[in-house]
């Protein structure tokens, strides 16, 4: 229980498409899960204008997957929840709204396209129901930009302070509810650097050979980054959930094929930047190893 609050501990994320709870939080919800902390997935989209990748389906399998697909990655979806040990998985119920420039960015059903005042109201809806003290979303920019990444932000950072505002949707007929934290999933990009020169020295394939990816600004400075969690314990779970979205992450994939001790020091921190609390500061200077500190 929230010695603050007086209800279960709660931790929400809230993620454009079906695969992005593994990258950023997979871990952080197999080790709070498993902790007994209540987990709750909030995933906006079900990824329908993406590529398939699984190499069990020839070219005509996937065209006939193609108009079925959001239905195909809501099942892999399920199968990575079970996986994480996902208390509560809620659907915001947009569409993937595809790239910059395509035209599935321009269809008025895409989240990027929504009416905001009706995304936001959704997601004050949940996290009204669900209770969470803990929330967390993606940086301004997304990771890498992409239109889903950016809403989920702007949704994200606007529900988070309208939950707690009685005067704001009074017709959801809910109780406000006040989030103790909000937290942005980040990557580190000192850690970035070091992998990234560690897998080519070994000859492994990834995206630090993509001639385009500048490694002096992907991710983000150590300075800005307020808090490290420990989750080796759990990059089985994190690797069962990738395993999940076949239709998103081949097989071939550089995290399945990475050797087993440099795949748990890789994938086993997750990064956050504080965004907001209303918790009194930490004073020691010293980077926090909980998401939940000063809640329990």
């Amino acid at each position: 229980m929230s010695s603050l609050q007086n209800e279960p501990l709660t931790f929400m994320a809230v993620h454009a498409h079906p695969d992005d709870e593994v990258f950023g939080t997979g871990g952080t919800f197999a080790r709070l899960s498993a902790e007994g902390v209540r987990t709750v997935l909030v995933t906006s989209t079900l990824g329908e204008n993406g590529e398939i990748v699984d190499p069990a389906l020839d070219e005509a399998a996937k065209q006939g997957m193609f108009p079925r697909l959001g239905e195909v990655r809501e099942q892999e979806l399920a199968g990575s929840v079970a996986a994480l040990g996902v208390s509560d998985l809620r659907l915001l119920g947009f569409r993937d709204s595809g790239m910059v420039g395509t035209p599935e960015n321009d269809d008025p059903r895409s989240y990027y396209r929504a009416t905001f005042d009706e995304a936001v109201k959704r997601l004050v809806k949940i996290i009204r129901e669900v209770k969470p003290q803990v929330v967390v979303t993606y940086e301004p920019f997304g990771g890498y930009g992409h239109p889903d990444h950016v809403q989920a932000h702007r949704v994200t950072r606007v529900a988070y302070d309208a939950a707690g505002d009685a005067r704001m949707y009074p017709d959801l007929g809910l109780e406000a509810w006040e989030p103790s934290k909000l937290y942005y999933t980040v990557i580190s990009r000192s850690f970035f650097q070091r992998a990234a020169a560690e897998m080519r020295a070994r000859g492994i394939d990834g995206p630090w050979n993509n001639p385009e990816m500048d490694t002096d600004v992907w991710g983000v400075s150590d300075d800005k980054i307020t808090t490290v969690f420990d989750v080796r314990d759990y990059v089985p779970q994190k690797m069962a959930a990738f395993a999940a979205h076949k239709t998103q992450i081949a097989p071939n994939n550089f995290m399945f094929i990475l050797p087993e001790e440099t795949r748990r020091e890789g994938l086993g921190y997750e990064y956050f930047m504080l965004a907001h609390s209303n918790l009194p500061a930490a004073t020691s200077g010293e980077k926090e190893q909980d998401l939940f500190a000063g809640l329990r």
